[in-house]
């Protein structure tokens, strides 16, 4: 493979420790130290400031990951009609972790977005330790999750095309 090929693989890792360690970081470390932070003001206050951050760093690594990827798979000899719309392809070990972690990315983008500029905002906006709020919490903590688990299927899927 050429240099261009393993500079796009290694921004691809780089982008993706940045996007799923991140969403890690933030569900094992932030969100359990600042549920303890009183009163809920400062509490909802540091949650958004965090979240607000990261949602910058997030998508910029999502971009990074959907340009790499795709060049990962002109690199690979994927992206090609010949390939993609060959139904003997997506039977094959590859293919089926190609799908696996086409869906999984589909997912976790789709699952950020409504994160990000849904649920996120308006528990910003939401009256600190009020039932709205609380039920956004637990909204945007459940999406989290979601995202962190088929977070954990992409890496597997990932790791399997590179096997």
């Amino acid at each position: 493979m050429s240099t261009l090929y393993y500079i796009n693989v290694t921004l691809h890792v780089f982008a993706a420790l940045l996007w799923l360690g991140g969403m890690f970081f933030l569900a094992v470390v932030g969100a359990p130290a600042l549920r303890a932070v009183e009163p809920p003001a400062l509490r909802q206050q540091l949650f958004q400031a965090l979240g607000t951050r990261f949602r910058a760093a997030g998508w910029v690594a999502i971009s990074i990951l959907l340009v790499t990827g795709t060049f990962n798979l002109y690199f690979k000899g994927w992206l090609h009609w010949s390939v993609l719309g060959d139904a003997a392809f997506w039977r094959t070990g590859v293919g089926h972790a190609l799908a696996v972690k086409l869906a999984a990315v589909t997912y976790m983008v789709v699952a950020s977005a409504v994160h990000d500029f849904i649920v996120g905002p308006a528990a910003g906006r939401a009256r600190p330790g009020s039932p709205e709020a609380l039920r956004l919490r637990r909204r945007s903590a459940w999406i989290a999750r979601t995202e962190a688990l088929v977070g954990i299927v992409l890496v597997i899927a990932a790791i399997r095309l590179a096997r």
